[in-house]
């Protein structure tokens, strides 16, 4: 069942139990959101994501970026990425994140889904350089999109619609006892830009 959460700046908390995730629907404004959404199509170096899968490369219509600071490398799905040099947007969203959550970031990973066709299935971002329990902080820009939870023993599910200019916070267990999802769908035609703030603890090798 989807929640349809209240409007609200206090942060929702979303699971029951083995981890911790907060939401604020209202982080910017919306037209704070446009401005951004603007900016990083314009000005992110977005390229189509690679991912290898049974051994073969698979490229995605859905395009990425990764940024960072010097020499956060990160590797999943097979591909290691070497980040960009920061952009201003990236980083005036990333001091508001920082202000909001507490947390420090030294990177950021960026999608750009241009429809609803385009998807992310259930895997979790539990890559060894983000640490046994890591912080991770996504931003949804654009398209609203429903985002779901999975418990990786008790199968149960959390699902909800991420606004657009909404903060989604992961943090303690909640990589290593769930997964999560975004669904697609038809009925949305516009984009939407996630970014998710990371702190790499060790680069990749």
């Amino acid at each position: 069942m989807i929640q349809k959460l209240p409007f609200v700046d206090a942060p929702l908390s979303l699971l029951s139990k083995d981890g911790d995730v907060l939401y604020w629907e209202n982080f910017l404004q919306k037209s704070d959101s446009q401005t951004f959404i603007d900016e990083l199509q314009q000005k992110v170096s977005w390229k189509p994501d690679e991912v290898i899968m049974f051994g073969k490369k698979i490229i995605t219509k859905r395009e990425m970026a990764w940024y960072g600071n010097e020499g956060m490398e990160y590797r999943y799905s097979g591909i290691t990425r070497k980040p960009l040099i920061w952009i201003a947007p990236l980083l005036e969203i990333k001091k508001r994140v920082e202000a909001k959550t507490g947390a420090e970031f030294n990177s950021c990973l960026l999608n750009l889904y241009h429809d609803g066709s385009e998807s992310m299935g259930w895997h979790s971002d539990d890559e060894p350089e983000l640490g046994p329990e890591p912080i991770i902080a996504s931003v949804s820009l654009g398209a609203e999109r429903k985002f779901s939870f999975k418990h990786r023993k008790t199968g149960e599910t959390v699902s909800l619609i991420l606004a657009n200019g909404s903060l989604l916070l992961m943090q303690g267990k909640t990589q290593a006892a769930w997964v999560h999802a975004l669904a697609k769908s038809t009925r949305v035609k516009e984009p939407r830009i996630n970014l998710t703030f990371r702190r790499i603890l060790a680069p990749a090798r």
